[in-house]
């Protein structure tokens, strides 16, 4: 039990690292569309297929707003909330096992 538990708050760590890193792209992909970069620059086209499958997701749902995309932001209060939630409820269960 003792080795389940340090493999699940490792996951939880590397889980978190993740999702921070992750907001950061989606930060990074929304600074982009303000500027006019180039399509063909491979960083952008990384940001672009990185962060594409979540945000058309959330565009489907959310309504549109004049031509305000909300879509990053959505996406990074969701990943907040998994941060605040999945994270710590992963470190309480491998605390439990140890």
């Amino acid at each position: 039990m003792f080795m389940l538990g340090n493999f699940l708050l490792a996951i939880a760590k590397l889980i978190n690292f993740v999702l921070s890193a992750y907001i950061w792209v989606v930060i990074a992909r929304a600074v982009i569309t303000w500027v006019n970069a180039d399509p063909y620059n491979p960083i952008v086209r990384f940001l672009h297929q990185a962060t594409d499958p979540l945000l058309l997701r959330i565009r489907r749902v959310l309504p549109a707003m004049g031509g305000l995309d909300l879509s990053p932001m959505v996406l990074i209060l969701v990943i907040v909330f998994l941060q605040s939630f999945l994270v710590p409820t992963l470190q309480q269960i491998a605390v439990s096992l140890q």
